[in-house]
């Protein structure tokens, strides 16, 4: 505690040349090699750039993170999870090592250690994982094209579908090829990859061929009206999944496009997909259209902003009938209806308007009002992680409930952040017929330092 604490200090009064990048969440992403133009003796910057050969086309890079978080909940899963009078503690570290040896080789290992701390029951893996090897792969580039194998995070598009899972305690990564294209206008990237499930001890998250995951993403710019037009095809096999309609074998295709811009003003994610494949016995049909509008008084003080974001997430329309279109998001950012991460993106229909207000260059403050619905009667609520927390035979009511949300973020430098929030949510008719439909407050405090 004492060496990160000694960090900190050092690195918040660090006037560094390295300031003039920020970080990426891919921190495979970041490049230094502006430094090697660097001829002081500043700490920080060799850090970040430690050339190994005269010519300084090889150099290592290092970084990381710490992250606190503090969480208290009344009425935990609606009132049907164990009281916490006192809350508990997540708390996550990163470190990575970079190595480039000129422009046609490169790899990259990052640990990663998440601790829980005061959870009223057994904390899961993607809370608590002691340590493990979070990523490890290495690059081979060549005339705008690269490969990439090993273990990796794989992010795309607005995270819906395949993301980091930033929020929760712990990343997730795949064990993955990946071929990457790269030109102006357009990126392009091909893999294939198995998922790697969160153990709790150290050095135990090995290779795990469970789940199967594929694709091809394309992303182009600079396209006449729309200006950035996304397109993708996804495929995942389990070998065992769970949906409220059974268990069973899933092999599912995901094909979809995405389209967004954003200006000083105008800003918007429009995003449609189609499912299909076998579950068990039977096919899959399933779909998901989302949307995200906004608006930024640029010109006026502190540049509010205005938006709503709507979803329609497709549930399954009878029990046992051999056809299962409930929609599966695959691997979704944790935090996918806010930090408290009550829903998961299954089954649902919801209308979320949100407004966000810039008090100071550092500070910002934002509020958000979500009310879901369940799309068919006949399948039930779903965790993020895609656990069935109600089934639809428990309740007839469409109605789950309203979440109201607001947060303060003091982003004190690129370094260190700091966030406080407050969720309320209020249970529906659904979730009264189901369990006990408490209504839930949370409260949550985050401090991430990153370098």
């Amino acid at each position: 505690m004492k060496a990160i604490a000694a960090l900190f200090f050092s690195i918040v009064s660090c006037t560094c040349l390295a300031q003039e990048t920020s970080f990426k969440q891919l921190r495979y992403d970041e490049n230094y090699t502006y430094l090697a133009k660097d001829t002081s003796a500043n700490w920080y910057n060799r850090l970040k750039f430690q050339s190994v050969s005269q010519d300084k086309a090889a150099y290592l890079s290092f970084g990381g993170e710490v992250r606190y978080q503090y969480f208290h909940f009344d009425n935990q899963d609606w009132g049907a999870a164990p009281a916490d009078k006192d809350g508990f503690i997540l708390t996550r570290y990163l470190g990575h090592l970079d190595f480039h040896a000129g422009k046609h080789f490169r790899t990259f290992v990052q640990l990663q250690s998440s601790l829980a701390s005061g959870e009223a029951e057994k904390p899961s893996p993607v809370d608590q994982n002691l340590l493990d090897l979070h990523q490890a792969f290495v690059d081979v580039m060549t005339k705008g094209l690269t490969l990439r194998l090993g273990r990796q995070e794989l992010s795309y598009g607005s995270q819906r579908l395949v993301a980091v899972r930033e929020a929760p305690n712990n990343r997730q990564a795949f064990d993955a090829a990946k071929l990457m294209y790269g030109s102006k206008n357009l990126k392009l990237d091909v893999f294939y990859s198995y998922y790697v499930p969160a153990k709790p001890n150290i050095f135990d998250d090995g290779f795990n061929n469970g789940t199967q995951f594929w694709g091809a993403y394309g992303a182009f710019t600079q396209i006449p009206v729309v200006k950035n037009f996304d397109i993708y095809y996804l495929g995942i096999h389990k070998k065992a999944a769970t949906f409220d309609d059974g268990k069973g074998a899933e092999t599912r295709h995901s094909i979809g496009t995405r389209i967004w811009r954003t200006t000083p003003y105008w800003q918007y994610d429009l995003e449609g997909l189609y499912q299909f494949g076998n579950f068990a016995t039977g096919a899959i049909s399933a779909w998901t259209l989302s949307a995200n509008i906004s608006h930024t008084f640029y010109q006026t003080k502190l540049k509010p902003q205005i938006g709503l974001k709507t979803e329609a997430i497709s549930g399954d329309k009878n029990y046992g009938d051999g056809r299962l279109n409930t929609f599966n998001p695959l691997f979704p950012k944790g935090a996918y209806f806010g930090l408290a991460a009550l829903i998961g993106p299954y089954n649902l229909l919801d209308a979320h308007p949100y407004f966000q207000v810039n008090l100071t260059k550092k500070l910002v403050f934002s509020a958000d009002y979500d009310l879901f619905w369940r799309m068919n009667r006949n399948d039930g609520l779903y965790a993020v992680n895609g656990k069935v927390i109600y089934s639809g035979k428990a309740g007839s009511s469409k109605q789950i409930g309203r979440q109201l949300g607001g947060a303060l973020e003091y982003t004190i430098n690129k370094y260190l952040y700091l966030r406080q929030e407050i969720t309320w949510f209020s249970a529906g008719d659904f979730l009264k017929e189901a369990g006990p439909g408490k209504d839930i407050l949370m409260a949550g405090s985050t401090i991430t330092l990153k370098f």
